[in-house]
């Protein structure tokens, strides 16, 4: 059996917590059995979580389970980096949406997060928040169409617009794929949409999120283009004319 890594033991303890903390009835057979990994091993990530100051309860006889006491943890929060950005990204939208309902704790939720950036990784994530616009709600017609883009299509979206990479893709009623470059995204509730330099057609174009069929990630990094360059592009969205 392969030895598991610090980092494969870590993202475990975390995903315990969690389980531990939901589920009113665990065994460490089940919890082996769920991770792929020896009761043995569940048991010494057991200790270790008691080590760390977790409030585990185990119940003693046969068909006895663990569990976490669901006040423990209130106030922590442990993300990786790709978790922080997407969770400041998505307050930043929710701020710019001025939505009145539940925002009275998101500044200072973003302020603790940022705190515990180091100075460069604040300087991306700035970054990536610039490039994420946000108009005017979508039209009742154009929300009438709307629909969820399908997780495989978020997945390689997200991935390349984080790394600044192109992206292939099929879209919605076109007969060839085409290599984008996802400079901007652009979201006007509840419609998200692609602003990108199109190679096909070597020039800038806003797509439908919810209408790209296929999208496959590249190695090819590109350049960032100012937003006055996709201004003509982006002012055709109202008129529901990204087809």
């Amino acid at each position: 059996m392969a030895r598991t890594t610090v980092h494969e033991r870590l993202r475990r303890i975390e995903l315990l917590a969690v389980q531990l903390k939901q589920d009113t009835h665990c065994t460490v057979q089940d919890l082996a059995r769920q991770h792929g990994v020896s009761t043995r091993t569940i048991t010494r990530d057991l200790s270790l979580m008691r080590d760390q100051g977790m409030q585990i309860d185990a119940d003693r006889g046969r068909g006895g389970g663990v569990r976490l006491d669901r006040n423990w943890g209130v106030g922590r929060l442990n993300l990786s980096y790709a978790e922080a950005v997407d969770l400041l990204i998505s307050i930043a939208v929710a701020e710019q949406m001025q939505s009145p309902i539940f925002l009275a704790s998101l500044g200072s939720v973003r302020r603790q997060l940022v705190a515990s950036f180091s100075p460069e990784k604040r300087r991306q994530v700035d970054r990536l928040k610039s490039r994420v616009m946000i108009g005017a709600t979508a039209s009742t017609f154009v929300q009438a169409g709307a629909s969820a883009p399908p997780q495989r299509i978020v997945r390689a979206l997200h991935q390349a617009f984080i790394t600044q990479t192109e992206l292939n893709i099929r879209y919605q009623r076109e007969d060839s794929d085409r290599d984008i470059a996802p400079h901007y995204l652009l979201l006007k509730y509840p419609i998200w949409y692609v602003v990108a330099f199109d190679k096909l057609r070597d020039g800038p174009r806003v797509f439908r999120c919810e209408r790209i069929l296929k999208a496959t990630g590249t190695d090819s990094s590109f350049r960032l283009l100012p937003k006055d360059a996709f201004e003509p592009s982006i002012a055709k969205v109202d008129l529901s004319l990204v087809t």
